[in-house]
């Protein structure tokens, strides 16, 4: 397997992960503000909604360095 070929897979698995993780955080949405409507109750991640957030912001992170690096060898 070429250096090219394993950051095409890499980036693939990073995406699924990402994908994973950002599906995992839209447990408190409702359908009103799905549509649009305001939620107006502001309140601090804790606990596995932190840690969720956090490994979304290393996943993104990671994507953007893989997809840089894959474009720079292609």
């Amino acid at each position: 397997m070429s250096f090219e070929n394993a950051l095409y897979v890499l980036q693939i698995l990073i995406a699924i992960f990402l994908i994973l993780v950002v599906l995992l955080q839209v447990k408190g949405s409702g359908f009103g503000q799905a549509l649009g409507g305001a939620d107006t109750s502001y309140r601090t991640r804790r606990g596995l909604e932190k840690t969720l957030f956090q490994l979304t912001i290393v996943l993104m992170g990671l994507f953007l360095i893989v997809a840089a690096l894959s474009v720079r060898t292609a």
